[in-house]
């Protein structure tokens, strides 16, 4: 099991590549160069918003709407408490992110296995690629070899400066963003006694799994009991895991088949829970 709290976790900006401002505290990540590697971050739109063109991704996003209304097309919203899954290879956008606009982000290799660029490494790359050309509007200009002006996709370009090859996508098995209430779903006892669970959606052939657990005071949720990683984002309440005291905006990672790890609710306690693509 690790553990991350995002009271303990530094705040940084993300990069030119896109438009405006937007802060992140990255609480897990996986490992490089793993199908599923992946980044769970908490991110905070600061003043002036936050603006990206239509574009897409060849890994797997979840986001979460702590506070506000995340915009991911002109006319499509995730309201507040919603949760949205963004498959790779579809595309989404353009968006226009309103100031104080607060969510869970989890961004990890989709079932095609290409895997997850991490943050460092795009961090990096985006410096170096201010080096020979500029960020505008969610775009890369630069000069190629042959004295041409280029325009790319600031995602796509610092993918292939940082690979060397060029960004190729799956095919999509979805035709767009999925958006989930999760309001609208029941939950349903669990196996663990005063334990519950609320499956918004298994995605792809190797079970992406996106839901919640709720716990009652005094209950004990046995984690780490699935084939494939299991991340929790803990939303309200407090527990006690490995004689530690933990609450909201807490990460727990448990990797495939590390449980049963027990989490032991103090009070009423809810986390946001994902299953990673099984390989």
């Amino acid at each position: 099991m690790r553990v991350s709290k995002a009271a303990d976790t530094d705040i940084e900006a993300v990069g030119s590549m896109r438009e405006g401002v937007l802060d992140q505290k990255h609480l897990l990540f996986g490992e490089d160069g793993s199908p599923n590697n992946y980044d769970l971050n908490m991110g905070h739109t600061g003043g002036g918003g936050w603006r990206t063109p239509r574009h897409r991704h060849n890994f797997d996003q979840v986001r979460y709407v702590i506070k506000g209304r995340l915009p991911y097309s002109e006319e499509d919203f995730l309201e507040e408490g919603w949760v949205g899954y963004f498959p790779e290879s579809v595309h989404y956008g353009p968006q226009e992110r309103a100031e104080g606009l607060r969510t869970l982000v989890l961004q990890s290799g989709g079932a095609s296995g290409q895997g997850y660029l991490s943050v460092a490494q795009r961090e990096a790359t985006n410096a170096d690629l201010e080096k020979t050309g500029e960020f505008k509007k969610g775009m890369y200009h630069y000069t190629d070899a042959n004295g041409a002006e280029k325009v790319v996709d600031g995602s796509q370009a610092i993918f292939e400066h940082a690979t060397g090859g060029k960004l190729e996508f799956a095919t999509p098995r979805y035709e767009d963003v999925i958006a989930m209430n999760p309001d609208a779903y029941d939950w349903l006892p669990s196996a663990d006694q005063g334990v519950a669970e609320k499956w918004l959606g298994t995605f792809t052939e190797r079970n992406f799994r996106i839901g919640f657990v709720r716990l009652d005071a005094g209950a004990v949720y046995q984690a780490g009991q699935f084939p494939s990683i299991e991340i929790l984002f803990q939303t309200k309440g407090q527990v006690t895991a490995g004689g530690e005291k933990y609450g909201p905006e807490t990460g727990y990672e448990f990797l495939a088949n590390e449980g049963p790890v027990p989490l032991e609710a103090i009070e009423p306690t809810e986390f946001l829970r994902f299953v990673l693509h099984t390989f």
